[in-house]
């Protein structure tokens, strides 16, 4: 890898992150509020103990994205990877794998029990990155394929605004 380590991030960094989730979702072309106000609830989100972000450069070229809650199957914590994103230039130089041997140390001290991803079915590329990392989408006590499934409750409030 010919870039820094990850580290975990603070939120001191809410900025710098924001800008890079509002590029990922720019590049798939994906609605986005924007980096200011992914930022503004960074801060916030990144001060509690349900949110935590891996960070790699200065200036900023890769993060990852982890929600914490707790689950009745587990007697630590499960974490959600909400994103990870490499920026295109520095793709394919193991900052991806990296941020997984990272989020996999920390959530070892976390007590963190459990890594859940959602992927897109035609993202193959990201299918084959995390299951050549030991994630799989079978379910192990039935072989039976895991599903993801998505209501939005509230409508999201124009691009550019805050809530």
């Amino acid at each position: 890898m010919d870039s820094p380590p990850p580290r975990i991030a603070t939120a001191d960094d809410a900025a710098a992150i924001g800008r890079l989730l509002h590029d990922f979702n720019t590049e798939f072309d994906t609605p986005s509020p924007g980096a200011a106000v992914l930022g503004e609830r960074l801060v916030r989100l990144l001060s509690g103990p349900s949110m935590f972000a891996i960070l790699v450069g200065e200036p900023a070229l890769a993060v990852a994205l982890v929600s914490v809650r707790p689950n009745v199957w587990y007697e630590g914590n499960v974490g959600l990877l909400d994103e990870l994103y490499v920026v295109p230039e520095r793709r394919n130089r193991g900052i991806g794998s990296a941020i997984l041997q990272l989020l996999h140390e920390h959530s070892a001290v976390s007590r963190i029990d459990a890594i859940e991803i959602n992927i897109d079915e035609g993202d193959v590329d990201a299918r084959r990155f995390y299951e050549r990392h030991g994630y799989s989408s079978i379910e192990p006590d039935t072989g039976e394929s895991a599903l993801y499934y998505f209501r939005e409750l509230v409508s999201p409030p124009p691009a550019g605004t805050s809530s």
